[in-house]
């Protein structure tokens, strides 16, 4: 048992900043003696949310690439350049053991300048659709954890070890009774649930489709849990009534996924990991707006399997309804999707990833 050093980096968004952390609790957990230090991207929420996990954090002045051409991309050499040279120094003076990477801007040059000093890396792959700082870095890794089969399209195979995402410790031991779920939200035992999740700033376009879809909720006697997001909450707040149930955020998604018979989501890793944990039928609503397409591409991987339903925005306003009716008014079809999304849980990924990376510490 050494006194272990770690540096984890990764973020720009939640689906990279929560793997990041909770590799890091389950590290902290198995080693207390151990050191940490995360590295994330200035002025990104990374700065914000990993102090508040407990954890340090230094900010590299690293910047996406846009991909239009725009004054920005002018500067991008230079933040590239100038995040380099900073991640060398913190990598020299840190000394860590084994660097972490779990995607987005700031864990490009942190792993490529440990890797150049001969420090073992592992790179943590959310997707199904490899990231571009991660397939840049897939040669100088010595493994890769991912959460979809079919990567080696991506990375080498022989440094691929499919784990899984990890999830909230509390979803893997979900023991609330759907009254009591109920009764958190103040809905009836006897209305089917229907649980929207726009993630935690919401999603302007699944929320207009609620709004205009009230109506139609209502024809068939549905009680809504409608997490709309912070941002859009004075918007749609006005909503709320005894069977339509509007959230900024949800504090308890325990209660929330308990509650619900059927899950509009968006597609992002972390949310389809977890919606396999719970093996509810799922529709998902991917969001285009994101690097790569890449949440269509999670989305279409569980429909391959016949584990989840996927409606493009663009498709929404011609195909929700028959959609939604066809999953509504068959329990077969909905016991088929939720039965096969939960065969595609890997409920143990966070550990799975920690026994890989404790294979690389030489201490």
């Amino acid at each position: 048992m050494g006194n272990y050093r770690f540096i984890l980096s990764g973020g720009g968004t939640g689906g990279h900043i929560y793997p990041a952390v909770a590799i890091a609790n389950e590290l902290k957990k198995r080693h207390p003696d151990a050191t940490f230090l995360f590295v994330g991207a200035e002025n990104r929420m990374e700065m914000e949310k990993v102090p508040l996990a407990g954890y340090e954090i230094i900010g590299l002045p690293i910047a996406g690439f846009q991909r239009k051409l725009t004054l920005k991309n002018l500067s991008f050499p230079f933040k590239v350049i100038a995040s380099l040279r900073k991640a060398g120094k913190i990598v020299s003076k840190f000394k860590p053991d084994v660097v972490i990477g779990t995607g987005g801007f700031a864990s490009g040059p942190v792993l490529k300048m440990a890797s150049e000093r001969g420090i073992p890396c592992v790179l943590q792959e959310q997707n199904s659709y490899a990231g571009v700082t991660n397939k840049l870095l897939k040669n100088k890794v010595a493994k890769i954890c991912v959460a979809y089969d079919g990567m080696e399209a991506f990375f080498p195979a022989n440094k691929i070890v499919k784990t899984g995402n990890p999830v909230r410790s509390n979803l893997t031991s979900m023991q609330c009774e759907l009254h009591e779920a109920l009764g958190f939200y103040r809905l009836s035992l006897r209305m089917p649930t229907v649980l929207v999740l726009g993630g935690s700033l919401g999603s302007r376009r699944i929320n207009q489709l609620v709004e205009s879809k009230l109506p139609f909720f209502k024809k068939h006697d549905v009680q809504l849990i409608w997490q709309c997001g912070k941002l859009y909450y004075d918007e749609y707040k006005k909503y709320q009534s005894d069977t339509v149930k509007v959230e900024d955020f949800m504090n308890r998604m325990d209660f929330a996924y308990t509650a619900a018979d059927i899950i509009i989501s968006r597609a992002g890793a972390g949310s389809v990991s977890e919606l396999s944990i719970v093996g509810k039928p799922t529709i998902f609503i991917p969001s285009p707006n994101v690097a790569e397409d890449h949440q269509t591409k999670n989305a279409q991987a569980l429909v391959a399997e016949k584990a989840a339903i996927m409606i493009s925005e663009k498709n929404l306003d011609t195909d929700f309804e028959t959609v939604f009716e066809d999953l509504f008014l068959s329990a077969e079809k909905q016991e088929e999707l939720g039965g096969n999304l939960k065969n595609m849980a890997l409920p143990r990924a966070t550990e799975h990833i920690v026994d890989e990376i404790e294979k690389l510490l030489v201490k």
